[in-house]
């Protein structure tokens, strides 16, 4: 077993890395302070190939491995999470657009979308359908050569800045097998946008709720086969779990070096804060969560790039475990810090309120216990899920 990275695997990560330090940490308190959606940066990084990191080539992307990908944001979100975690977002619905649509779709929007030129949402969530996604009521009608969608999603990410959407919908009657997906130019008439939310963090990143009122889709927008959507849905999900998952270690990461340097230079009672034993426990119980998560994550990652059979409840795992620890990692920092951890003059705040959400989107992680349990007493797991 393998745990050092290639020399490919380093390259991509150090590219990262000072992109993080250089284009993403020096502004990220402005674009949280301001709510600025930071699409300068986010073309910035697309020019790196940050925007189809594992888009196939043929479409402009990287194609890179979902394991690669997470090196890659790992480092991104320590320069700003509600960033790096939209950057995750735009992946996903790109792969999804290159993965099922038909070639005449991809040409037309994947190149410019994997450049980070043209920016995506996806489109799941709905007001009455959160955690349960398959009982989703948005419906596309069949009619002749269109669709039309009527119907509502919430909490999108991106919505009102982006160009495109990758929308789940009803063709058919109830359940999953019902659902379809789309991909709907986000100034098609009929598409109208809520206010934007004010949220606890992600800020650099809108949130909207979405109308769809007699929209006009050309069923060569669709992506794969009608009632296939829900399963699209789900695979998507699988890495976005892995995203977020990662998102999560990168800010723990951050916010962990932070509060390394501070006890190193902060002292108390005549002594620096490094040597108090009992804040030097804190500090190895945060390590030691922090790698953990950051090798479940990269485990989750190689099962999804390998085709495994239990790679959905290995990306469930992953994404519980990681998002609890790096909210854990983040929330520990800010209390080393004492007072200084609560102002919005250091990061840590940001930290706290950035992570929190991680562990409700992508699946809130009680649904994940759900995903974990089901694969566990199914006939036959213990010798699958090990």
């Amino acid at each position: 077993m393998e745990f050092a990275l290639t020399e490919d695997q380093r390259s991509f990560q150090q590219a990262a890395r000072d992109f993080a330090e250089q284009a993403l940490a020096p502004h990220a308190a402005h674009w949280d302070a301001d709510e600025v959606f930071p699409r300068e940066a986010i073309a910035q990084a697309g020019a790196l190939g940050f925007c189809g990191l594992y888009t196939p080539p043929q479409w402009g992307g990287l194609g890179l491995t979902r394991l690669d990908a997470a090196i890659v944001f790992e480092e991104l979100a320590a320069g700003c999470t509600s960033t790096t975690a939209y950057l995750t977002i735009h992946n996903m619905a790109t792969w999804m657009l290159a993965h099922w649509g038909r070639p005449e779709l991809c040409d037309a929007w994947v190149p410019a979308l994997a450049r980070g030129e043209r920016l995506a949402s996806y489109c799941l969530t709905e007001p009455q359908a959160g955690s349960d996604a398959a009982s989703l009521r948005t419906q596309a009608a069949r009619r002749g050569d269109r669709y039309v969608l009527n119907g509502s999603k919430a909490f999108i990410s991106g919505a009102g800045e982006t160009d495109l959407l990758v929308v789940m919908a009803r063709t058919g009657g109830a359940g999953p097998g019902g659902i379809s997906a789309f991909a709907v130019p986000a100034h098609t008439p009929g598409v109208q946008f809520g206010k934007k939310e004010q949220k606890m963090g992600w800020n650099s990143q809108p949130t909207r709720a979405i109308s769809f009122d007699d929209v006009e889709v050309p069923l060569t927008h669709r992506l794969g086969d009608e009632g296939e959507g829900f399963a699209i849905a789900m695979k998507g999900l699988d890495g976005g779990r892995i995203n977020i998952a990662t998102c999560s270690v990168g800010t723990a990461q951050a916010a962990l070096n932070r509060a390394q340097a501070h006890l190193n230079e902060r002292t108390q009672f005549g002594r620096e804060l490094a040597q108090f034993q009992a804040l030097q426990f804190k500090l190895a119980d945060m390590l030691t969560e922090l790698v953990a998560a950051r090798q479940m994550v990269r485990l989750a990652a190689w099962k999804l790039d390998s085709g495994s059979p239990d790679a959905t409840a290995y990306c469930a795992m992953a994404k519980r475990f990681a998002s609890d620890a790096g909210f854990m990692v983040a929330n520990e920092a800010l209390q080393l810090h004492g007072g200084y951890g609560y102002i919005r003059e250091y990061p840590l705040e940001r930290h706290v309120r950035d992570t929190r959400v991680h562990q409700i989107l992508e699946g809130t992680n009680e649904i994940m216990r759900v995903i974990v349990a089901r694969a566990v007493l199914r006939e036959g797991a213990t010798e699958t899920l090990r």
